[in-house]
């Protein structure tokens, strides 16, 4: 990486760095919810023996994140219920590779009912990403995704975000599509430019049309995308620090397009399992 240049999207300005593109943030926190109203991102596709040297490079200058400080190995779970229309609108617009895009999807790294769910949407405007959260319960999941309103509950959630989540949702005719399971090794720091470096593994993928968030459960196929390779992601949310513009260079990356969704997506078709919720659907 040996030129930038300086991106402006509305507030948001930031430095766009050769091969990736970037953007600063505006970090609110509500109820356990948290909004990251600009952010940059940069993937990479990397090989085990490259992921170990950048976490020997980067242990300087970042700390493992409050998850993985309490994991072994600092490793911990992560699965994503993907929402998208029977047609799959929202999986084409990633693979294409549309500038305005939007992914609908509820997060969980437990399967433990008592703790919370999260509807999140991730969009992404030319190269920055916008990411609005509301956390529930995992007994609401379900009503959620048919369009009920949240019942009164002991617990406060973010309700613009959850009302902008099942607006989208209506508006594609959105249901339960794929389950996204992995592993992540997540290092932060805490500065005013905070920067954020995750290592992605063990992908995989199950197709459902059921409306609930398991890590568990059979059916579950490796994606081939992280077999011998780790999936890195650069998270910034101003300017992009000399250090990573160093360590960029040194390792030789190449910032691409890594879409967990839409890789699994096409694996699953190929395999012949995703026809079937394509050609019916969820509708509450």
């Amino acid at each position: 990486m040996t030129t930038s240049q300086t991106t402006k999207t509305g507030d948001c300005i930031a430095e766009s760095v050769v091969k990736g593109k970037g953007r600063p943030t505006q970090d609110t926190s509500k109820s356990g919810d948290r909004m990251l109203a600009c952010r940059f991102e940069l993937k990479y596709l990397i090989t085990e023996a490259k992921a170990a040297a950048i976490e020997r490079y980067i242990r300087p200058f970042l700390e493992y994140d409050r998850y993985s400080k309490l994991q072994r190995g600092g490793m911990y779970p992560i699965v994503s219920l993907y929402c998208d229309s029977p047609d799959m609108q929202l999986c084409r617009e990633t693979l294409t590779g549309m500038k305005n895009r939007f992914k609908l999807r509820i997060r969980s790294y437990t399967d433990e009912p008592e703790y919370p769910r999260f509807f999140e949407i991730k969009r992404r405007i030319n190269q920055v990403i916008v990411k609005s959260r509301a956390r529930v319960m995992d007994e609401d999941v379900a009503p959620l995704l048919a369009g009920r309103t949240l019942p009164r509950r002991g617990y406060t959630t973010d309700e613009a975000a959850l009302n902008q989540f099942q607006l989208y949702a209506a508006s594609i005719n959105a249901g339960p599509r794929v389950l996204i399971r992995y592993m992540r090794q997540a290092f932060e720091n805490t500065t005013e430019n905070r920067v954020r470096v995750t290592f992605d593994r063990d992908l995989c993928y199950k197709v459902t049309d059921t409306p609930a968030v398991r890590l568990g459960g059979s059916g579950w196929r490796r994606n081939v995308l992280t077999e011998g390779h780790a999936i890195l992601e650069i998270k910034f949310t101003g300017t992009f620090p000399t250090w990573l513009s160093r360590m960029a260079a040194l390792f030789g990356l190449d910032a691409r397009s890594v879409s967990k969704f839409a890789t699994s997506i096409e694996q699953s078709c190929a395999l012949g399992f995703c026809a079937p919720v394509v050609r019916n659907g969820w509708h509450g």
